[in-house]
């Protein structure tokens, strides 16, 4: 909130604000800032102090004036100043580039928290739910002198490292996914996983279909390699196989894009009669499936998958370990049969050589030791009492779920607009994640997705309620 103790001005304090929106895409390009009497309203500030902040911005080129309609976010702001176009690191200097402002706001929000306050719309686990005292060993192991240079001293092997290859493919017969260490290629994150798999299979005007609601940066990446999206509804015990069936009649799909188990954000994981009527899809009508397993961590051994029902003959099996252990040691993986596997393992040469040893074999460790086994067993316990009173707070508040609770994350109907009331409770200092994100063409609204590790805050809750009733 505007501070009067402050050693800046008001104007000078609400300029900073919209300004950092505005770089960090938070309020995208297009988007039109409040009236001058609604923002003093909002703030609790003169009209006049609104106009002169306004004003700054215009000097500044990140807004322009429109005759008798407003202020609105200019198409191109300049970058921010004292820091040059190449400063910002890469996957960010993309997000701005390539990825739809609405996509890269929640992304950015990673990086730019609005506050220090829990963030109900944040898609990971918060820092200390994941502190370990067994990460820093497993690295200091791998940083003895010898060690280091072995790892860092020449370029690692292509598919990634043998020793964690190994160790991914004795966890994945926990879930029966038949992957030997010569099918899996490790990579940076899960998301570039999914990256390979579309620049392999895919090329610009494909048709892949993608579940809805579903992963707003899954709809942006492939909106941005030119791909034509064909959004599937997700249903409580899969995708909706009827409009499956239309597309591939009509359209010759090349891809499906599924989240089986743990759906984001619905919560729903696929059950054995769906999972068999997709592999009878996709074998009669030659497709390909990508099955983005990445809540698998916290999902019981026994849920349905579809790389372990088809034997990775269809499917590619996609995974990480940025949610449950390490967001910045990068490492995700893929598992194909072994001949889409080398033309999977071409792509990521092109991109990226090879991936660091050094935290690869970190992750061997402490998978072959079992840490990361009981780790994930802690945050589960720990995410269940949260889901708990998150749910609890939630529906004490007027929202209702619209699926059942379940995973990281829930799907919450609050009967508002999702779109102006996330833009309202930024003022107030909490990052939403509404609805429209998470559909292709991005629709109004009502619904929103909450992360249960950070919703359980009830003077959230008591804010949430007094903006919408203002909406």
């Amino acid at each position: 909130m505007l501070t009067r103790t402050s050693t800046q001005s008001l104007t000078g304090q609400l300029a900073d604000r919209l300004a950092e929106r505005i770089r960090t895409r938070l309020l995208p390009p297009g988007a039109r800032l409040p009236s001058v009497r609604e923002c003093a309203r909002q703030q609790g500030v003169s009209p006049y102090t609104v106009v002169a902040a306004y004003d700054q911005l215009l000097a500044q080129g990140l807004v322009e004036a429109r005759r008798q309609r407003g202020f609105y976010v200019r198409d191109s702001a300049p970058v921010q100043e004292g820091r040059p176009p190449n400063a910002a690191p890469m996957v960010i200097q993309m997000m701005a580039s390539r990825v739809p402002a609405d996509a890269s706001s929640l992304i950015r929000s990673m990086f730019h928290r609005p506050s220090d306050k829990p963030q109900p719309g944040m898609g990971v686990f918060p820092p200390e739910w994941m502190s370990s005292t067994f990460m820093p060993t497993a690295v200091r192991r791998m940083t003895s002198t010898a060690a280091l240079q072995e790892l860092s001293l020449q370029y690692g092997e292509p598919s990634g490292d043998a020793a964690l290859r190994r160790s991914l493919s004795n966890k994945l017969v926990g879930i029966n996914v038949p992957a030997a260490p010569d099918q899996i290629v490790t990579t940076v994150g899960a998301t570039h996983a999914l990256d390979i798999v579309s620049r392999t299979l895919l090329r610009a005007g494909d048709p892949v279909m993608v579940e809805e609601p579903g992963w707003a940066l899954e709809f942006a990446r492939l909106e941005a390699l030119g791909m034509r999206i064909l959004p599937v509804p997700r249903r409580a015990d899969g995708p909706d196989l009827e409009v499956m069936a239309q597309y591939c009649l009509l359209h010759s799909p090349k891809l499906f894009v599924s989240v089986s188990v743990l759906h984001n954000p619905t919560g729903y994981s696929l059950t054995p009669g769906s999972a068999h009527r997709v592999l009878k899809l996709a074998n009669e009508h030659d497709f390909h499936i990508v099955e983005d397993d990445t809540y698998s961590h916290l999902a019981p051994e026994h849920a349905t998958r579809l790389s372990a029902l088809d034997g990775l003959q269809r499917t590619i099996y996609v995974s990480g370990f940025a949610k449950i252990l390490a967001p910045n040691w990068r490492i995700g993986f893929l598992a194909a049969s072994p001949e889409l596997k080398e033309r999977l393992l071409e792509t990521k040469l092109l991109a990226t050589l090879t991936t660091p040893t050094l935290f690869e074999r970190a992750l061997s460790w402490c998978i072959d030791q079992g840490q990361l086994r009981r780790h994930a067993e802690r945050i589960r316990i720990r995410l269940d009492g949260a889901r708990g009173r998150a749910v609890k707070l939630a529906m004490a508040h007027g929202c209702s779920f619209a699926s059942e609770p379940a995973g990281l994350f829930g799907w919450v109907d609050t009967g508002v607009d999702t779109d102006a009331l996330t833009q309202r409770m930024l003022d107030q200092g909490y990052l939403l994640a509404p609805g429209s994100l998470f559909h292709a063409r991005r629709p109004p609204s009502t619904m929103m997705r909450i992360n249960f590790a950070t919703s359980q805050d009830a003077a959230f809750w008591k804010v949430f309620s007094k903006v919408r009733a203002e909406l």
